[in-house]
């Protein structure tokens, strides 16, 4: 069995290709259903973001392209064209990949602290599914704990820095002040939460939150003192809206270049601010074509992001350092944890052996032998069937002149 990482990131391939390999919350379930009738997959957990899809499995040897080949049916991309965006580790190396991902240190935002969340829930979506065992389970815990510790023992997580973050200064960078701009939000997620603080932080007081379910839209736009819509109701926002930032799990575009051409005429080509951090995408790209239209995507606020980084590039090595502790901790329990079945094949054996004998000492107790005498006996036999069959291995391994089996029996019972 082997611990195998697929994945395809903001690194490796454009938003659009990302946004075709992303998993849907629907997709998902046939995902893990396929994933659990897999011949070759034993456990697997499916982590799928606006800059990354992974997979983490346990399969069977080392069969390389097992992962892209089921990708690539699962969405219907061709295999040679999914290859070149993507990439592949195992053992070890898929075990730091983990771990690098779980403390920001793979992300487009380096040490932002949301992928550890996301990674939290990738993982409880699949033991909900039945897909997460003994080494996926220690695997991912080791994960969390490093990423604990990387948050609490350096400074990688001071500054705030992310998509949402880079999203607002980006809007500060085009808007004198932020105080008179109306922020129409599209979704009700965790970043656009996140966006909503920020926007709130730079004086933003006027923000509209639309999305698929009134109520979850009610208590965003509540704390922010903000007003609440249906996305049926973004073409008349948009009107009045001077910053757009779209953050939904949508398959499809909710804003299209029409809506947008109507906005502006009622606007009198008053321009308008859009970023589209959703992958798959929330906005049209040809919204961008528009004049008094600046529209953004996630990798658009990578030089934004960029310029963040430097406070955080310190902190970062010493993450690596705190990572590379974790795998090699990660790697000593699984060899630990390799012995388990022998140990366990050793109590069992050990303990019919103590059974046998404890019969044999209570019946002649029963018979009304002496105590004293039957409790010697009993010491007696059991250390003799305990020792029995290690002092014919070491007999015969000494006969065999195997040094090096007398040498271990040495450290394995502690005769030094």
């Amino acid at each position: 069995m082997s611990l195998l990482a697929f994945g395809i990131n903001h690194k490796t391939a454009p938003v659009e290709i990302r946004e075709r390999v992303a998993f849907t919350p629907e997709q998902l379930e046939g995902a893990f259903l396929q994933l659990k009738q897999h011949p070759s997959i034993s456990e697997a957990t499916v982590v799928s973001t606006c800059n990354r899809t992974e997979l983490y499995c346990v399969v069977e040897g080392e069969e390389a392209g097992l992962v892209l080949e089921w990708i690539s049916q699962f969405h219907q991309l061709d295999l040679a064209d999914l290859a070149r965006y993507s990439y592949e580790y195992l053992g070890e190396h898929a075990a730091r990949h983990l771990m690098r991902v779980s403390c920001g240190l793979d992300s487009m935002v380096l040490g932002e602290p949301q992928i550890l969340g996301q990674i939290k829930d990738a993982f409880l979506n699949a033991q909900d599914n039945g897909l997460v065992g003994k080494e996926l389970n220690q695997l991912f815990q080791q994960s969390f704990s490093v990423a604990k510790q990387v948050r609490t023992k350096t400074a990688i997580g001071e500054n705030p820095v992310s998509v949402a973050y880079a999203a607002v200064n980006l809007a500060q960078r085009i808007f004198s002040d932020l105080a008179k701009s109306r922020a129409l939000l599209i979704g009700a997620g965790e970043t656009i939460e996140l966006v909503a603080r920020h926007l709130r932080n730079a004086g933003v007081r006027d923000m509209v939150v639309a999305n698929r379910t009134l109520g979850r839209a009610q208590a965003l736009a509540e704390e922010f003192n903000g007003e609440a819509v249906l996305l049926g109701d973004i073409p008349h926002q948009l009107e009045r809206a001077d910053i757009v930032i779209a953050s939904t799990a949508s398959q499809l575009p909710i804003l299209g270049k029409g809506a947008v051409e109507r906005a502006l005429k009622v606007r009198k080509h008053r321009p308008i601010f859009m970023v589209d951090i959703a992958v798959p995408r929330d906005i049209e790209p040809q919204v961008g074509d528009l004049d008094d239209v600046y529209l953004y995507s996630v990798d658009d606020l990578r030089e934004v992001i960029e310029e963040n980084l430097r406070s955080r590039q310190e902190a970062a090595e010493q993450a690596e350092e705190l990572v590379l502790a974790g795998v090699q901790d990660f790697l000593q329990s699984r060899k630990a944890r390799g012995a388990g079945q022998m140990i366990g094949e050793l109590r069992q054996k050990t303990e019919q052996l103590r059974q046998q004998e404890l019969d044999k000492a209570l019946q002649q107790l029963q018979n009304g032998q002496d105590p004293e005498q039957v409790l010697k006996r009993f010491a007696q036999s059991l250390t003799n069937k305990f020792l029995h069959e290690p002092t014919v291995q070491l007999r015969q391994a000494s006969a065999d002149e195997r040094t090096d089996l007398l040498d271990n029996a040495r450290t394995l019972f502690a005769l030094d």
